[in-house]
């Protein structure tokens, strides 16, 4: 190369080739979101909490001139229309072939061939609140939901003598995994407290058209005034319906324990209206741990396989300490009730798995 060509190449052609470096190092990662349902309040707050985390990322992204995130969001609603609408909105987004999904599963299973569909692009999968079956993720971030059913099973115990065989209703949904790992924390704290129960029954809610029905259907049940001790109402997002509707029909002898921490409920629990222990979640720590993932995935570092977040029990005794879904974590506190486990300790629990 000439000296005269050299000049020209250093002065006027590599600004140019370094402007468009710049710009093609700083164009944004395209990230896609299925959410689940927006008519669930703490839904919401995982989704404002991811969203939140988006944003201030973007923000330092354009300060210091590095790449930001361009989100590509789908909402997939209630039931078995929202489960096939999300399927699609999968593949959709799949084959807009973005950098990353982050998902919130409607059903476990329902979204296996899409999820394998992804593996097979190397489009990495982060799901959150729920999991998804039949293919890798690259991270789970979740609350400890088994904790919170546990939580709920051992207040309840410390309610009642052992002898007394408590008659049980169930308000489960058995569609994904965090449901289905709380009634089985909650049975399985009362087995270790040696509680007596029956399960006298038991209804599917999780939203409240499903709580309204699954109501109905416990009043037609069991009409008569002690005919049930217990309701476990997997979440607020149904619970809360039948909480009103219990209210309205004049059952105040039952007691409901739920999980979620949706201030309806917390408000009914303050007042001592059914409803004695909320197992609440970090909603908004869910969304921004399953943002830190998906940052973690798409700069070439270890992402944590699973993530597990504390859930805070709720109670008369303990809603003093309570620190709202927006706030920070409490480290630990000793239980007011009769527990194997006397402390709560609320260390978010973080493993390399590979699924």
């Amino acid at each position: 190369m000439t000296k005269q060509l050299l000049q020209l190449f250093i002065f006027i052609l590599l600004p140019k080739v370094l402007f468009a470096t710049s710009l093609e190092q700083a164009s944004p990662y395209n990230i896609g979101i299925l959410y689940w349902s927006m008519d669930i309040p703490g839904q919401v707050v995982m989704r404002e909490g991811l969203e939140t985390a988006i944003e201030e990322f973007n923000l330092q992204s354009l300060k210091s001139g590095t790449r930001g995130i361009k989100v590509i969001s789908r909402v997939a609603g209630n039931g078995d229309e929202g489960i096939e609408r999300q399927i699609k909105q999968m593949y959709e987004l799949i084959d807009k072939q973005v950098d990353l999904l982050i998902v919130q599963p409607t059903d476990n299973a329902a979204l296996s061939k899409p999820l394998q569909k992804a593996n097979k692009l190397e489009i990495p999968v982060i799901a959150y609140d729920q999991y998804i079956t039949g293919g890798k993720l690259h991270s789970f971030v979740t609350s400890d939901n088994y904790q919170a059913g546990y939580l709920g099973g051992e207040y309840i115990a410390s309610k009642f003598k052992n002898d007394d065989i408590i008659k049980v209703v169930l308000v489960d949904y058995p569609h994904v995994s965090s449901t289905v790992l709380r009634v089985d924390g909650f049975i399985d704290a009362l087995a270790e407290q040696k509680q007596s129960y029956k399960i006298i029954s038991t209804y599917e809610a999780v939203e409240p058209i499903g709580g309204r029905k699954a109501a109905q259907q416990i009043l037609n049940d069991f009409p008569e005034k002690h005919s049930i001790d217990v309701i476990f109402t997997v979440n607020d997002g149904g619970g809360i319906s039948i909480v009103n509707a219990l209210l309205g029909a004049n059952r105040h002898e039952i007691m409901v324990a739920t999980v979620d921490g949706d201030p309806e409920a917390i408000n009914y629990l303050q007042q001592e209206k059914i409803i004695v222990i909320d197992s609440a979640q970090f909603f908004a720590v869910i969304g921004r741990e399953a943002f830190l993932s998906a940052i973690d995935i798409l700069k070439g570092r270890q992402a944590a396989g699973h993530k597990l977040i504390p859930v805070f029990p709720i109670t008369k005794e303990t809603i003093k300490l309570y620190p709202g879904k927006p706030g920070s974590i409490l480290q630990e506190f000793t239980k007011p009730w009769v527990s194997n486990s006397p402390v709560w300790i609320g260390d978010t629990i973080s493993k390399i798995v590979v699924n």
